[in-house]
């Protein structure tokens, strides 16, 4: 009886502390951004701040990260426009000039616009590979159908080109090309498959789809199946 009353109390601790991690973590990672953002810009005022009002420092971060939040979104405003857009190009030809600065930024710029909203069309659909062996599946992203170079020298007919992310970081992995018949399009969004991948599997979508039916076709049978609801 009481290694069972131990095992109870036990589970009941760790389920609420399964219960309390997603806040936890939550307000640790805003409390750093308020605390990084807002504690890099405080010095440039805080010593025209009464003594009273230094005592609350938190409450001035706040505020702080807030300006900067709305500063970045009136960049983001002011840059769709001819002005803004004549003056971040001075700033990027000014960057480009740097040795060693250029590289950083330009890689940098090319990791954010791949996963930015206006090249969200980039990961067209989440699909189902055999990679890197035979029957060892993975998480892909199709990113282009287009035929080039490479898709017309392989002897394959229509080859489709996906990128394969790393877990937990889906901004390195693996681009390859291989024929369409060998790649399964799934029906989760883009979204929850960088989910999958960023939590390395501990997150599945819920399956199958609020549809009436989903056609499952397995590369490895060669077969499809009708599953209903």
């Amino acid at each position: 009886m009481p290694d069972s009353r131990i095992t109870s109390l036990r589970n009941a601790f760790f389920t609420g502390l399964l219960l309390l991690a997603p806040l936890v973590v939550t307000v640790w990672a805003f409390t750093y951004i308020i605390g990084l953002v807002g504690g890099s810009v405080r010095p440039l005022y805080d010593r025209f701040l009464p003594d009273s009002l230094r005592s609350i420092p938190f409450l001035w971060d706040v505020l702080a990260t807030g300006i900067v939040v709305i500063l970045i979104s009136l960049l983001g405003f002011v840059s769709r426009y001819f002005l803004g857009k004549y003056l971040l190009g001075i700033g990027e030809r000014i960057l480009q000039a740097i040795p060693g600065v250029n590289s950083v930024y330009s890689s940098v710029k090319q990791i954010v616009a791949t996963f930015s909203s206006e090249k969200r069309n980039l990961f067209s659909k989440v699909v189902l590979l055999e990679f890197p062996r035979p029957r060892m599946y993975a998480i892909g992203f199709l990113t282009n159908k287009a035929q080039g170079e490479p898709h017309a020298r392989a002897t394959a007919g229509e080859v489709w080109t996906v990128f394969v992310p790393t877990t937990p970081n889906p901004t390195s992995g693996f681009l390859v090309m291989l024929p369409k018949s060998d790649i399964v399009e799934l029906d989760m969004s883009v979204g929850d498959g960088m989910k999958m991948v960023i939590a390395g599997g501990a997150v599945v979508p819920p399956w199958p789809p609020a549809s009436a039916a989903v056609t499952i076709r397995n590369p490895a049978l060669g077969s499809e199946s009708d599953r209903a609801k």
